[in-house]
């Protein structure tokens, strides 16, 4: 039954004595674990959890110690509780990953003037027979290109398609709310690719500094070969996540059908000469 169980109502129990102080926070842990998403640790596997819950056991009793009930419930305080304690775990983590970042700061330049400027082809000019008249075309473009939006640009935008600044503001963080959870995960995706880098140059400039034909120097060779191995995997992981807002989205957040957005973004295509295989329009 207690499984089942608020938060509230374990409180309830435990402050009548029906449940023992150890049995109370090992529930609160559980809950924890069942409920990620609630506690923003949906982006966490599970030993990240486990370690994080293991770090937060000591807080948690003192949080249990000095709540008082004063307006706010005690499921909304532990919930506060965990979204500033984890702030404060991932800014110890960080801390103690100094060397490499420090190590990124040191290569940072070299890794600039050492890459090849990239060549940008000239964009052709699009004639105006197939510049986008259709208001509603010009607003579904907008929305599927959500993530790269300013708002400067909103408002630049807004009369193109009929509407007050307010108004496309409006739609556009309606749809980034959707996506929330989404861009959340790129973002935590891109940070640990980041920390797969700096490791990779922590471990080169180790293996330099150790003495060749040494174990030592076999398995920094080996974590080395792991290390970029995961790496990759993560930078093709990120190639081919997708940026952009799909249809279906697009469609509840302008309350029309999917279809009316398919046959749309169809017309841009056939008006442009775009192939299928660019998931912007599709």
């Amino acid at each position: 039954m207690q499984d089942t169980l608020s938060l509230n109502d374990l409180y309830k129990d435990y402050t009548a004595g029906l449940i023992e102080r150890k049995k109370f926070e090992g529930l609160i842990f559980q809950t924890l674990l069942d409920d990620l998403d609630r506690f923003n640790l949906y982006h966490w596997g599970r030993d990240e959890c486990c370690d994080y819950l293991s770090w937060f056991y000591p807080r948690l009793h003192r949080a249990v110690d000095n709540y008082r009930e004063s307006g706010s419930s005690f499921e909304n305080y532990i919930v506060s509780v965990v979204h500033w304690s984890v702030k404060e775990y991932r800014s110890g983590l960080a801390g103690r990953q100094i060397t490499e970042y420090a190590a990124w700061t040191a290569r940072v330049s070299d890794t600039y003037t050492g890459s090849a400027e990239p060549e940008y082809p000239e964009a052709e000019p699009v004639p105006r027979t197939k510049r986008a008249r259709n208001p509603r075309q010009v607003l579904i473009l907008i929305l599927k290109c959500y993530y790269f939006l300013s708002d400067d640009f909103i408002e630049r935008a807004a009369p193109v398609v009929g509407m007050k600044s307010s108004q496309l503001k409006s739609l556009v963080e309606k749809i980034r709310k959707q996506r929330f959870r989404h861009d959340d995960r790129l973002h935590s995706l891109r940070e640990r690719i980041y920390c797969q880098f700096y490791h990779c140059v922590i471990l080169e400039k180790r293996l330099k500094i150790t003495p060749g034909n040494t174990v030592q120097a076999e398995k920094l060779k080996a974590r080395l070969e792991r290390t970029r191995i995961r790496l990759g995997r993560m930078r093709k992981r990120l190639a081919c996540v997708r940026i952009y807002a799909t249809n279906l989205e697009i469609a509840e957040t302008l309350g029309i059908s999917k279809g009316t957005i398919d046959s749309n973004l169809h017309a841009l295509r056939s008006r442009w000469n775009i192939k299928p295989g660019n998931y912007i329009l599709n």
